[in-house]
């Protein structure tokens, strides 16, 4: 087996073995329809190989090279759709197979044009050239930003500009007299050479792009709240951290609130009766609360609003939003005369102050909105102490 046989059967395995990765990561991707897509094209590309082995040891030479051809650009057309479904621009699959047959026509009058050939050599990569260059194009006008995305982009575009640099070799070196005599030429060692590296490296970076994917939608439920739909503690914290280090402004202002006689929902209707509350009461901070500030349920019935930008004065407004829109809470399961009140507690984020510090001044306040009775909103006064702030009653 000489250099390029060799490599074909490499590509091969490679192919192969990103078929069934890609399969693989479908089953947990929520790209799941761009996996199986890749899935499909590495699996039809890797049939190019043994079509173009085929070409050089039996005597079906044109029927296998026309394979080889359409293998390679089935197999990257399946990619672009993939990468279509991926970043937003989807591609018609019926359009797709016009393309395919068309440009497999082209291959089949090209065929028995001289070899090496200005007109035979770029009319035979122009087709795969165009299909990664609209790949290029499909991820860079897309919106996602991520630096994996732009390496991805990047690497399309290298392809594209690498099908017609082919094109241009293959008319400087020559690659061979008929396609039998191909695999024996020093272009189709470095043709292969070149391909395999692009498909390595255009197959890892689409593996890179969905497991960070996969990653991000890990982290994103360890840090989800499955009952409310809200960020549980850590989620809350790590939001809070980000809103700040985005901020404009150095003070802040953070709401902690708690469900009145919880306990007693529990005992009087159950803990699926329970568990209706807190999902009504999450989705009202979602609909009330304004789009910057962090959410988050940070214990049973305890939950937390950090509002980046914003005085105490102003919390103290969305409090007692909150408080009346709780009053209003009506839900189908529960008997019309059901009703929830909750406790709200407000400190201000002061500049230098640490986040925790003013978190237990909310959480005194809170405590503070309990001993008068519940169903109110207590703040706590601007201190430089660093914890237990004085309150002050509002109304």
């Amino acid at each position: 087996m000489n250099g390029p046989a060799f490599l074909l059967a490499v590509n091969f395995i490679i192919a192969i073995f990103f078929s069934l990765v890609f399969v693989v990561v479908s089953t947990r991707s929520r790209s799941r329809t761009a996996a199986l897509w890749f899935a499909a094209g590495f699996a039809v590309a890797s049939l190019s190989s043994i079509c173009e082995l085929l070409v050089a040891y039996t005597d079906l030479t044109k029927f296998w090279a026309v394979g080889a051809f359409a293998a390679v650009l089935g197999g990257l057309i399946l990619l672009l759709i993939g990468v279509g479904e991926l970043y937003g621009r989807k591609i018609s699959f019926a359009y797709a197979c016009c393309f395919l047959g068309a440009s497999v026509a082209l291959d089949v009058f090209i065929y028995d044009l001289p070899r090496g050939t200005v007109t035979h050599a770029f009319s035979y990569q122009a087709p795969f050239a165009l299909v990664a260059l609209a790949g290029a194009v499909s991820v860079f006008l897309s919106t996602r930003r991520l630096i994996i995305d732009r390496v991805l982009g990047a690497l399309l575009l290298v392809t594209g500009l690498h099908f017609v640099a082919k094109a241009g070799l293959a008319v400087l070196a020559g690659a061979g007299t008929t396609a039998k005599d191909y695999i024996h030429t020093n272009y189709a060692l470095i043709s292969q050479s070149s391909t395999a590296v692009l498909v390595v490296g255009v197959g890892l970076t689409l593996l890179s792009v969905l497991v960070l994917e996969i990653m991000a939608d890990e982290r994103s439920n360890s840090e989800r709240d499955g009952l409310s739909g809200l960020p549980n503690r850590r989620g809350f914290e790590n939001g809070v951290k980000t809103a700040i280090a985005h901020a404009s402004k150095a003070r802040h202002a953070v709401i902690i609130c708690d469900l009145d006689y919880f306990k007693s929902i529990n005992d009087s209707y159950g803990h699926h009766g329970g568990d209706l509350v807190i999902r009504a009461f999450g989705d009202l901070l979602q609909v009330t609360a304004p789009k910057s500030a962090v959410l988050g349920r940070i214990g049973g019935e305890e939950f937390a609003i950090f509002m980046p930008n914003t005085t105490a004065e102003m919390a103290v407004l969305l409090a007692h939003a909150l408080r009346g829109g709780t009053m209003g809470i009506q839900i189908g399961a529960l008997p019309p005369s059901f009703s929830v009140t909750a406790s709200f507690g407000v400190a201000e984020v002061e500049q230098g102050q640490e986040f925790t510090d003013a978190m237990r001044n909310a959480d005194d306040a809170l405590y503070e909105a309990k001993r008068s009775g519940r169903n109110c909103v207590r703040q706590a006064m601007s201190s430089a102490l660093p914890r237990s702030a004085p309150i002050k009653i509002v109304k």
